[in-house]
């Protein structure tokens, strides 16, 4: 089947080797452990051979754990780094991370206003170089975010975004409409992809996830499958539910797609966005 899963974090209980940032402690690993070879064993049962893997927030701006991984089973891992933005060069720092195989860089509202939160110079640049350097600005963020964005992606068109989790609806337990309606609507900028992931945190939250399928159609019809990629977000999917519950959403709860469509979600629009030199 050789899918893709656009959407997954690892760390290691290594903390001498791979020491945690300021403010993080080995209480806060849970699980423990959750190696790329735990990943694996837990993805390659379903099909999939390939897996994004998102810089952890345990290591803050260290991605030596995440790279490693990445050079220790080439053509497994691509990986979405995260730097300081506020550093005198994150372009730099950005092809720096090219080169080694980095695809995307996640950003998110920190403790800044979210109405502001993409004003920085430092934003900015990176920005500008996703565009030139053809790097995705990976996006965790909830729907009262997705206006400062959009005016990112009007003054920056041809800069490639990835919007995470289905812009977060649904964690409440309501999946709003205006809250879809928002996100269908960033559409609109031709280079914004979606991850269909994260089931276990939102809705109702249980599988099999049908009750997220009509916002799924609705993103659908706004992006179409081209510009959907299916995700687990493990390790958290796996820690009362199970890998194989997040493929089956896609694999066979949503009569709306059809088999060109579940591959593009499940892995065409991934290797495109993630795995292309």
């Amino acid at each position: 089947m050789n899918y893709i899963d656009a959407h997954s974090h690892v760390w290691t209980p290594d903390t001498e080797h791979y020491p945690l940032a300021a403010g993080f402690f080995r209480a806060n690993m849970q699980p423990p452990s959750f190696t790329a070879e735990e990943l694996m064993a837990q993805a390659k049962p379903t099909g999939v051979n390939r897996v994004v893997l998102i810089q952890m927030s345990f290591y803050g701006y260290d991605n030596r754990y995440m790279l490693d991984c990445m050079k220790r089973f080439p053509g497994t891992f691509s990986g979405v780094a995260v730097i300081d933005q506020n550093q005198p060069d994150p372009a730099a720092e950005m092809i720096k991370l090219k080169q080694q195989g980095v695809r995307g860089f996640r950003i998110y509202p920190k403790n800044q206003m979210v109405e502001r939160w993409l004003d920085g110079a430092g934003l900015k640049a990176m920005f500008a170089t996703g565009a030139r350097e053809r790097l995705q600005m990976c996006c965790l963020i909830d729907t009262n975010a997705l206006p400062a964005l959009t005016k990112m992606c009007d003054a920056y068109p041809d800069t490639p975004v990835v919007i995470d989790h289905l812009c977060r609806i649904g964690t409440t337990g309501r999946i709003l409409p205006e809250d879809v309606k928002a996100l269908c609507d960033m559409a609109k900028h031709k280079h914004v992809t979606v991850k269909a992931s994260a089931f276990y945190a939102l809705g109702k939250k249980k599988p099999p996830y049908l009750d997220l399928g009509p916002m799924i159609k609705q993103v659908y019809d706004a992006f179409g499958p081209q510009r959907i990629m299916w995700a687990t977000d493990c390790p958290f999917q796996v820690v009362d539910q199970t890998y194989q519950q997040s493929v089956d959403l896609i694999e066979k709860g949503l009569d709306f797609l059809s088999a060109e469509d579940k591959q593009w979600i499940l892995t065409k629009t991934a290797e495109q966005v993630f795995f292309q030199k």
